[in-house]
């Protein structure tokens, strides 16, 4: 099982201008969120104030982490970086001096 570092954009063409459809938007947005949350592959989840993007730690497969992803297309993207932990390093790091 991998973890991963997302960070997510909103697709600012799909964001509607009235706000009260916008609300709604964006709590059916959270309301997934928080569903991700509950069955344990999103760990932590942000949005960088002021603006219409932030960041997700996930764990799971390739599998599960794309299904999770698709569940917010078109309406976000992803970038998507796998995480060594520190551990992970460290061994790396007995690689090198053999």
């Amino acid at each position: 099982m991998g973890k991963y570092l997302m960070l997510w954009q909103l697709n600012p063409s799909l964001i509607p201008v009235d706000p009260q459809e916008r609300g709604k938007g964006f709590t059916a947005l959270m309301n997934f969120i928080e569903q991700d949350i509950e069955i344990g592959i999103t760990k932590d989840w942000g949005c960088f104030v002021g603006e219409r993007n932030g960041f997700c730690i996930v764990e799971g497969s390739e599998v599960d982490v794309s299904k999770m992803v698709q569940q917010y297309s078109p309406f976000c993207g992803f970038s998507t970086h796998p995480i060594a932990s520190f551990d992970q390093m460290k061994e790396m790091l007995k690689s090198l001096s053999g």
